[in-house]
């Protein structure tokens, strides 16, 4: 299944004359191709993203075009590449970080929590951190240990920090150049496992805001709500749902902080019924928070508890049994009949 179907076009929409095709990691590539293009502060920093082009090819080709000193092999050390970005920032640039994987991203987290997300609050407004940290995260590639969690609760916890996830090639091309010329600092989570399939991308218009959750499939008996990787699980979920007659609607949230809860809340009052997914562990997460959201705000609407579909509260297993702990379309399909039961 390609990203197409998360890319619905309307008669008023553009012609497929105007739209390519392409995997969601060249979409990113070409969306920095052109943030820096646009702007020569822009910058990029990380492990082997120059010459190798990044382990996942992501950064391909930018530093043949853009040069060495926009395109930064690192040495391999986190907290020093963030702490090197928030000096770049301080001094008028917008650098951005790759973080090799998900699991690498701890070494820098004291910068990013406690540097990063509160220097602006910090100079009462006066500095600005316009500064992008790229996060590879999830699962489903058969990696070993630190090379497929899901930590973006962390960072969504953290005040002073914006954090997005893309789920189409569409999304990943726009989200990337939306959160360069955000003055805050963007956690830019990337799911790895959808760096392959394509999609399509209308480099004419974004259709939705960087912070602006969307439904991407319409229905009127239980909605599913999720990001990145999940957003797939969950359209697969609901085409199995509508062959046996049940009708989902599907909400990509696309950013986790801040949350655009209009369209979630819209849609729960129409479904009566919510059940969000997600790769992280459940305990404490951002499903949870959304979870508690909609109960206090859409709780006379209602028909049935909110559920969760998550990732187990343990560490990530050996690869082989990654498709035990990873949510799917039938887990997810479980939790329909559940909420269906009420």
């Amino acid at each position: 299944m390609t990203d197409t179907a998360l890319n619905p076009t309307s008669e008023t929409g553009p012609t497929r004359a105007s739209l390519e095709t392409m995997p969601l990691g060249r979409a990113i590539n070409a969306g920095l191709r052109k943030a820096m293009s646009d702007d020569p502060r822009v910058l990029l920093m990380g492990e082997d993203i120059g010459t190798l082009g990044g382990v996942f090819r992501v950064t391909e080709g930018l530093q043949a075009e853009f040069g060495a000193n926009r395109v930064i092999d690192t040495p391999l050390a986190e907290s020093g590449i963030v702490g090197t970005a928030i000096g770049l920032a301080m001094g008028g640039f917008r650098p951005v970080v790759e973080i090799q994987f998900d699991g690498f991203i701890y070494p820098g987290f004291d910068q990013i929590t406690s540097q990063l997300a509160k220097m602006t609050a910090r100079h009462e407004g006066t500095l600005q951190m316009p500064v992008v940290i790229r996060v590879p995260y999830g699962g489903h590639i058969g990696a070993v240990e630190h090379h497929q969690e899901s930590p973006e609760a962390y960072f969504a916890h953290t005040a002073g920090l914006r954090v997005v996830s893309p789920s189409t090639a569409h999304d990943a091309y726009w989200m990337i150049q939306e959160a360069i010329r955000s003055n805050d600092p963007v956690m830019f989570f990337e799911p790895k496992s959808r760096y392959w399939p394509k999609g399509e991308v209308d480099r004419s218009d974004p259709q939705a805001p960087l912070h602006a959750s969307r439904v991407v499939r319409t229905g009127t008996e239980v909605t599913l709500l999720g990001h990145g990787a999940m957003v797939s699980a969950l359209l697969q979920a609901a085409e199995i749902a509508a062959a046996e007659g049940i009708s989902a609607e599907v909400v990509d949230l696309r950013s986790l902080s801040p949350v655009d809860y209009g369209p979630i809340l819209e849609s729960v009052r129409k479904t009566g019924r919510l059940v969000i997914a997600q790769e992280a562990p459940g305990f404490v997460s951002v499903g949870s928070e959304i979870a508690a959201t909609v109960a206090e705000k859409a709780f006379y609407s209602l028909e049935a508890p909110v559920l969760r579909v998550s990732g187990f509260d343990t560490p990530f297993p050996p690869a082989k049994l990654e498709t035990l702990y990873l949510p799917d379309a039938d887990r997810v399909l479980e939790a329909v009949d559940r909420a269906l039961a009420y």
